[in-house]
């Protein structure tokens, strides 16, 4: 907003605002410079100086001094730099040589005259010192008192000197300075503006860089011709030019590429840490923030209108016009238009103002329009908190008395062909409802918001339920005072350290964490700190893995409480959704998306559910839990004689901070005293900490709307998975048109509102065991007690040898290894189960999201479908369906599925099987712990046991058709990554190996590839190779399973031996001394058998590989769009080293998801095929879900298994086949490479010769689609075994 603008806008202020914002209008304003003239009249805040420095307090006149000197020191090595080179002076194609007079060394600081306070400072004297020779001029250096900046140039002028020398040892010499002369005309503008260079009218400058001896001066036609005999033509002078240019080029994109990530880093930090200071009511530092940042150009490009926004809100609360107007001058000085939200403050202030003017509203309204804005535009692209956007509606009403806000336009529905039919053909669709009452669903939805309010939840150990020891109890009661202790004394230190870090004078704000330790209560960070303790592992941690878990937890916790204030509207909302999945209710027709996006257009008053406030930066959350692992380490302490009262009684750091070494890397390291380590092992903690996110919610999720919304109540949640710190995926999906998402947002509600419950039974077993010392064969980790002993010696004992030494460490090493592998298993058993036990009585739902793939997951980190053996035989539907008439032999063949017997049985065989082991079932089911435990040798051993009891329940019912049976039944892709593959290429002979082709027993991949193997193996013998000899009898499906399995998803030869070479391992009979040379020889022979049976796999694979390769070569990563319209970028770059300072250590923090960093050809290529098919998969299972919801039928999966209800086993068959045939209709590889051509080969080729032929080769590559065979894939939909 100009200044003239600004007085038309302030003379419809009332009396009492007028006068106090009069000291704006006296303020002069140049549009061509945006500063303003100093007035004493203006506020000290508002000060502005032309050098955008900070004002000086008179206090401060020692340092102005120091300030002034340093500067001088600054100007002066800039001069002798530039004095260094030598200047030319080119006239009618004649080169002379001109000398500039040296200047005289200044005295050194500490001698010099003072500079008082108005006094011109006096200008150093120069002092020449030259040598012989017309084209030599040395200079003698100089060092002043410690000037950094100086040292700083001298390096820069020693690696540009270094650059020339590199280049006159490949080239010649005249032929660099050609070069040069020829860029020259490009660098004059530069050269002219640079301070301390004089120039002469007429003349132009260039820098010829310092030789050991001088240069004759000669002219350009002499230096072109000697150039020219040197290198035999003036094709070899233009690649030399090409080769100088290409260095320039990539120098200039890397300083670029390293600006624009250092821009983006500290934008997105200074914003959190302005509206940290705002959000804790901290004026003074919030206005200093800015206002250091405005002064001062340099550190102005960091300021986004946002950063105003922020402000103009803060004064809007107080209703302070006249604050708001001078941030709208500023705004006008930083070239920066108002926005939405700088209108939305404005209108804001003037509904919180008791008199507001209704001429100063419409001149408001008039500006808003004068900048391309109207008032809808505040009500639809702000967020509001609180009241907020009442007072903007209160005071445009002022002005507008007839106004109504936009409603939310009904969006268009998703066009993609895949589902158009779902979406456009649903007149007669009624969607299914859930087993529960309004009321119920009501209640659940009070039961989990208070939940995720105390962001955490405390629940029972099933290791409670052991006998409790006198030793147990003591250790309890003891570990019970410490932690009393050492709250006291983290709360006492924290306030501490809040205090010093207030008290300190804001020089560096990135190192500033005070705003940060004040979003929450003293009480929430030392709550953190606990908990993060209690759930640190007895063999230490990584300082970054520790700061990383307490910054997040901060951050968490902070965005928890900020959406409290949202909770009434969200109950409102939630309580009126619920009418729509309560099975008391009218069904309908109408998806959970689309029911909640118009119960927010209906309830749009008050605040809104997205969170205002900008993430945290990944580097800003481990420096802020650096600061409070310090903490830990130096506050935290414990009596020495605590377990020994004999000992001295001494106080001793319960943490230690320390550094070993992982990978040839030196890293910071975070270890448990002993003491601690025993007396919370010997305790047996009866209770468990966990983060509400731990937790299956109480209550259906909140259906995903947006990127940004859906899954928890409270708990922040992204749509999809990332590492720390990456957001390309997340800024990738806010630019994707809302309809595009529809298909993939509805899948993933369609999975999150599956309902689930506890098998109780299986629950109980499991848990006895788990706390009668495990059971390794049952995949039941032991406790730690059981670990071995780690062996003790003293390095030092001269009785042992080298040898005896050596192995003594590696034993040592074993040990403990062992001893971490034992505790981190046992943990995660003791959390699933801990949970499990917790929700035994509960229903309960998991909320999905998706890593960048698209491929699906549930948000509960520990109990969830995804999990292990153990965990999927504890989780049944939570509602139950009749078997009918086939349900229980599919549970029949379901067991036998999981018993890995009977691969290549037909259905009827095996069902047949499991009707002549009924004995040996219900004996399982009756006895599973004394009988004859048939169960405990099946592949999946619980699982198996959970549907023997299934089975044995239905089998004993009077009528098992109406059973009713809550039990999921599985339906696994054969190696349905090949499958794809095979569909992708239309290949016959893939497609039958891999049971797309209908057939009366099913293919097994894995057995046809260990068949293939062992002829191989048969000829090699007969030849005499002993590797082959050795492998006789031993070459079976087992052992090359695993690396078929994973050679479509990118494994190489290196990988798949290890997995070879470990599975021959398990083989007690198998020489080991053969291992290294039989695990070489299969990998080789299982490739080869790949080849041979799929060539039309290896095809695709080889060109997408190929693809991604030249991609990634061009400086992009690779992105496609999957056929459900999800966009997908691959996130890997070159790693980088960031510091994070902090009072414990350096941190160095490998980064290896920076979007201006180049890509990482090697893993871009590499994972593009796998990625690619994962994609595929992920698809297919998304548009099963859609149609299978439409049906009726209860669908969830993991990856590429499918599982619902036994009676709806036959629908989900029908639907899984039919949207694969649908899928793999589009085409596919063709709509990928006019992707790919758009996106890679549509803008401006490089001007060099290398960079056209890189160009036009990727062009030709992603062009020539791999040809298809011709495979009906109609033929899939009788296929049996597809699926099965």
């Amino acid at each position: 907003m100009s200044v003239l603008r600004l007085s038309g806008f302030l003379r419809k202020l009332p009396a009492e605002a007028r006068r106090s914002s009069a000291l704006l209008l006296t303020a002069d304003s140049c549009g061509s410079c945006s500063r303003l003239r100093s007035s004493d009249r203006i506020p000290g805040w508002m000060y502005y100086r032309r050098h955008y420095a900070a004002i000086p307090k008179k206090s401060d006149r020692s340092k102005q001094l120091w300030e002034r000197s340093q500067l001088i020191d600054v100007l002066e090595a800039r001069i002798q730099q530039l004095q260094s080179d030598v200047i030319l002076d080119v006239k009618h194609s004649k080169v002379e040589f001109l000398k500039l007079p040296h200047k005289e060394k200044r005295p050194p600081a500490g001698k010099s005259k003072k500079v008082q306070p108005g006094e011109k400072a006096e200008p150093p004297k120069a002092k020449q010192s030259s040598k012989k020779g017309a084209a030599q001029t040395s200079l003698s250096s100089q060092k002043t008192h410690g000037s950094r900046w100086s040292e700083k140039l001298d390096r820069e002028k020693s690696d540009r000197t270094k650059k020339y020398t590199r280049l006159q040892k490949k080239f010649p010499k005249q032929v660099v300075n050609e070069t040069v002369e020829a860029k020259s005309d490009t660098k004059q503008q530069t050269a002219k503006r640079s301070k301390g260079k004089k120039m002469l009218p007429g003349t132009s400058t260039k820098i010829i860089f310092p030789v050991k001896k001088s240069t004759p001066a000669v002219s350009k036609e002499t230096v072109e011709t000697a150039a020219a005999e040197k290198l035999s033509g003036e094709a070899d002078v233009a690649e030399f030019k090409e080769l100088y240019q290409i260095i320039d080029q990539c120098s200039l994109v890397e300083t670029e590429s390293v600006k624009k990530r250092d821009d983006s880093e500290t934008q997105l930090s200074a914003c959190c840490y302005l509206e940290a200071c705002v959000y804790t009511g901290d004026v003074e530092r919030a206005q200093r923030f800015l206002l250091l940042h405005h002064r001062n150009l340099s550190k102005r490009s960091v300021l986004t209108v946002r950063f105003y926004n922020t402000l103009m809100k803060m004064w809007a609360k107080k209703g302070a016009l006249p604050q708001i107007s001078k941030l709208f001058v500023m705004l006008a000085e930083a070239e920066l238009k108002p926005d939405a939200g700088s209108y939305s403050a404005v209108l804001e202030c003037m509904g919180r103002m008791p008199e507001s003017s209704t001429n100063l509203i419409e001149r408001c309204l008039e500006q808003m329009k004068e900048d391309g804005l109207c008032v809808d535009d505040v009500f639809s692209q702000c967020l509001f908190r609180l009241d907020e956007r009442d007072m903007v509606l209160k005071a445009v009403r002022d002005g507008k008395p007839d106004y109504e806000p936009p409603t939310s336009a009904k969006s268009p529905q998703c066009s993609l062909t895949l589902v158009k039919d779902f979406y456009a053909q649903r007149e007669d669709v009624r969607f299914p409802k859930m087993d529960f009452e309004l009321a119920e669903l009501q209640e659940r939805f009070k039961q989990q918001l208070a939940v995720e309010q105390s962001n955490t939840i405390t629940i029972d150990s099933v290791e409670a339920i052991k006998p409790v020891t006198e030793n147990m109890t003591k250790m309890r009661k003891l570990l019970e005072v410490q932690y009393g202790h050492w709250q006291r004394s983290l709360l006492q230190a924290l306030r501490e350290s809040k205090q010093v870090l207030k008290k300190g004078r804001l020089r560096n704000w990135k190192t500033d964490l005070y705003p940060l330790l004040c979003v929450l209560h003293d009480e929430e960070y030392v709550k953190i700190m606990l908990q993060t303790l209690e759930n640190l592992p007895p063999t230490g941690d990584s300082l970054v893995n520790l700061a990383k878990e307490l910054g997040s937890r901060v951050y968490s916790t902070f965005c928890i409480q900020q959406k409290i204030q949202m909770v009434k509207k969200m109950s409102h909302i939630y309580n009126s959704y619920a009418e729509l999945l309560a099975k008391d209710t009218e069904s309908s027709n109408v998806l959970p998306r689309e029911r909640w996006i118009e119960l927010e257009a209906e309830m749009s008053a008050g605040p809104s559910l997205l969170s205002v406030e900008a993430s945290w930066p990944h580097m800003l959350l481990v420096q802020l839990g650096c600061f409070l692992a310090n903490l830990l380490v130096c506050e935290l302490k414990i009596p020495s004689n605590i377990l020994n009262p004999e000992l001295d009684n001494k106080l001793i750091p319960i943490l230690y901070h320390m550094y070993i070494f992982r990978n040839s890397r030196q890293i910071g390291f975070i270890k448990p005293h002993p003491i601690l380590v025993k007396i919370q092992s010997d305790a047996t903690v009866t209770k468990l900490t966990f983060d509400s996110y731990v937790m299956p919610m109480l209550c259906p999720p909140i259906p995903w709307t947006s990127p940004k919304s859906g899954a928890y109540l409270l708990t922040p949640t992204k749509l999809m998975r990332a590492v720390d710190g990456a957001n390309q995926h997340q800024l990738l999906l806010e630019k994707c048109q809302n309809e595009d998402l529809h298909a993939v947002l509805d899948s993933l509600n369609q999975l999150g509102n599956c309902a689930w419950k506890i098998n109780k039974p299986m629950l109980d077993i499991i848990i006895s065991i788990f706390n009668d010392k495990g059971c390794d064969k049952l995949d039941i980790p032991p406790p730690l007690t059981e670990a071995p002993e780690i062996p003790r010696f003293n390095p030092h004992d001269q009785s042992y040898t080298i040898e005896e030494k050596a192995h003594l460490k590696q034993e040592i090493m074993k040990a403990r290894k062992k001893y971490g592998e034992m505790h981190s298993l046992r943990m995660d058993a003791l959390y699933k189960l801990s949970i499990a036990n917790h929700m035994r009585d509960e229903i309960f739902w998991f909320p999905h999201n998706m890593d960048f793939r698209g491929r699906t997951y549930p948000c509960p980190p520990y109990l969830n479908h995804l999990g292990s053996d153990m965990t999927r035989c504890i989780l049944l539907f939570a509602e139950g369906k009749p078997l009918g008439p086939t349900g229980l032999d599919w549970l029949k063949i379901h067991l036998v599925n999981l018993t890995g017997l009977k691969k290549r049985s037909s259905l009827a065989g095996r069902l047949e099987y499991a009707n002549s082991i009924m004995d040996d079932i219900l004996d399982s089911a009756d006895n599973p712990l004394t009988g004859r435990g048939w169960w405990m040798s099946a592949d999946e051993p619980w699982q198996c046991l959970a549907c023997c009891k299934e089975i044995a329940s239905a089998h004993r019912s009077p009528d098992h058709t109406e059973f009713i049976s809550c039990f999921p039944v599985h339906q696994d892709g054969s190696c349905n990554g090949l499958q794809h593959y095979a569909a992708l290429g239309r290949d016959v002979i893939g497609a039958t190996s891999v049971n797309l082709m209908p057939c009366e027993e099913p293919q097994d991949v894995y057995s046809g590839v260990a068949q293939q193997v062992e002829e191989f193996r048969k000829r090699d013998a007969a030849k005499g190779l002993k590797t082959a000899i050795v492998l006789e009898g031993f070459i079976n499906r087992k052992v090359v399973k695993q690396t078929v399995m994973t050679v479509v998803y990118g494994v190489t030869r290196y990988g798949g031996r290890l997995q070879i070479e470990k599975r021959l391992k398990e083989i007690d009979d198998f020489p080991k001394e053969y291992l290294w040379d039989a695990s070489h020889y299969l990998v080789q022979q299982v490739f080869s058998s790949l080849k041979e049976m799929f060539t039309g796999t290896r095809e695709i694979q080889n060109w997408l590989t190929e693809s991604a390769r030249l991609i990634s070569k061009s400086g992009s990563t690779v992105e496609w769009v999957t056929p459900l319209g999800l966009p997908i970028v691959q996130p890997y770059h070159r790693s980088r080293s960031q510091l994070v300072r902090s009072n414990i250590q350096m941190l160095n923090v490998q980064i290896s998801y920076d979007v201006h960093e180049k890509p990482d050809t090697m893993k871009q290529k590499n994972a593009f095929p796998p990625n690619f098919i994962h994609s595929l998969d992920s698809t297919h299972m998304m548009l099963t879900a859609l149609y299978c919801y439409s049906a009726g039928v209860t669908f969830v999966s993991v990856h590429d298994c499918f599982w619902t209800h036994p009676i709806t086993v036959d629908t989900m068959n029908k639907v899984c086949r039919e949207q694969f045939v649908s899928l793999h209709n589009q085409p596919i590889l063709q709509n990928l490479s006019e992707f790919l051509l758009q996106k890679y080969c549509s803008g401006s080729v490089g001007k060099t010769n290398k960079a056209f032929l890189e160009f036009n080769r990727m062009q030709q590559l992603l062009a020539r689609v791999p040809e298809t065979g011709d495979f009906d894939l109609q033929r899939v939909k009788d296929s049996t075994y597809f699926f099965s």
